[in-house]
């Protein structure tokens, strides 16, 4: 257990310094150290090192949980109530974060690493910390039994459909079904609930695109990993303290098309922005991609009209761009640990929207052709048996 005298020192000497990497952070604990009369031995010096990194850098006692690659989240429902999602499974640790004031406290630092304020003005936060984490956090009496802090882990690598395929989340079937949208710039919308793998399944088929085209991305918060040569990144920003500096992604859907894009990529439409994207799919700039909430894929018209709505659009009009900006919905599942593409639909606009199912897939890969199969097979130009895919 580090000190909190020298944890102050720490500190700061790096607020003097202005660095913060690795090296700096060594110097300064050896250098706090020796200036209590402290001597650490090369195992200690590390120990100290790290749990310091921990609490002035990263995430104090709940970052040796992020740093467990199975972990994906991390939720604190009290100082003495800490879960992590490993590998889908819910489970309570041991960890110990002190009082309430404590809790309340690392929240607070956490939004500030995030650039972000949590104060009871302000009593909840969504940000991003330096190294990519998510961070939600809520503070009483908002959060009526104590602070809460959500967690979630973004992994830096990103994986190939191939490995998609080994670890049971595309089922075989669907590999040239996948492959084939990217090659026919195909308009996607890849659906799914919170955590179900939508991101993951985009940054996998992203990576197939070929080298020589000019991808533009716009996220919220930079989450998406992709191998890609040739991916540039918009990313939102929140307003100021003073309320000023505001870009939503409706702005930075409008900024891509002015960025000679051959793709344009959404990373989670959940808003008004829908409108500027559906402009953006229907002026030219085919082979573009959105990730959308929705419980099925047959629920995307009603999302779409709904988000339509928050941006001025009747239902018509949402029926009308989306039946040529969307062509395919892909929409996946999580059962326990595993994460799934389960449905391939195909957008069908005039009268109204729907999406028609073209292959359902089972947790298992097992997979069943639908009505939508002969309007998809033609739009990739398969054989309706299906090069390996029937």
């Amino acid at each position: 257990m580090v000190s909190e005298e020298l944890l102050a020192d720490v500190r700061a000497a790096l607020s003097r310094q202005g660095e913060r990497g690795p090296d700096v952070v060594v110097r300064a604990v050896e250098e706090a150290a020796r200036a209590r009369g402290q001597v650490l031995g090369s195992a200690a010096l590390a120990e100290t090192v790290r749990a310091v990194r921990d609490a002035v850098l990263g995430a104090g006692p709940l970052q040796r949980l992020l740093d467990d690659r199975s972990v994906t989240d991390v939720l604190v429902n009290g100082p003495h109530d800490v879960w992590v999602d490993r590998a889908g499974v819910m489970s309570r640790t041991s960890v110990d974060l002190g009082t309430d004031d404590d809790v309340r406290a690392l929240a607070v630092r956490l939004a500030a690493a995030g650039g972000a304020r949590l104060d009871d003005a302000a009593p909840a936060v969504d940000a991003q910390l330096p190294d990519g984490t998510r961070l939600h956090a809520v503070l009483p009496p908002i959060a009526a039994g104590g602070t809460l802090i959500s967690l979630r882990a973004v992994r830096g690598r990103a994986f190939s459909l191939d490995e998609l395929v080994a670890a049971r989340t595309v089922a075989p079937t669907l590999l040239p079904v996948l492959r084939d949208l990217v090659s026919t710039r195909t308009n996607l919308l890849i659906t799914g609930a919170t955590g179900a793998g939508k991101t993951t399944l985009l940054a996998a088929m992203l990576a197939t695109v070929p080298a020589d085209e000019r991808i533009v991305l716009i996220e919220e918060a930079a989450e998406l990993t992709s191998g890609h040569p040739h991916l540039v990144r918009l990313v939102a920003r929140r307003p100021n303290v003073d309320g000023a500096g505001r870009v939503d992604l409706a702005d930075l859907v409008r900024h891509a098309m002015r960025m000679r894009p051959d793709r344009i990529v959404l990373g989670e439409c959940r808003g008004p922005e829908v409108s500027d994207v559906m402009t953006a799919l229907n002026t030219g700039h085919d082979g573009g991609c959105a990730t959308l909430h929705a419980n099925a894929a047959v629920d995307v018209p009603a999302r779409l009209e709904a988000l339509g709505s928050l941006a001025g659009l009747s239902r018509a009009a949402v029926q009308a761009q989306a039946a040529t900006a969307f062509e395919v919905v892909l929409h996946v599942r999580r059962s326990g640990a595993l994460r799934y593409l389960a449905e391939v639909g195909v957008v069908r606009g005039g009268p109204g929207l729907e999406v028609v199912q073209a292959i359902t897939a089972d947790a298992g890969g097992a997979t069943v052709f639908g009505t939508g199969w002969p309007a998809l097979a033609d739009r990739l130009g398969l054989r309706r048996a299906g090069r390996g895919v029937a």
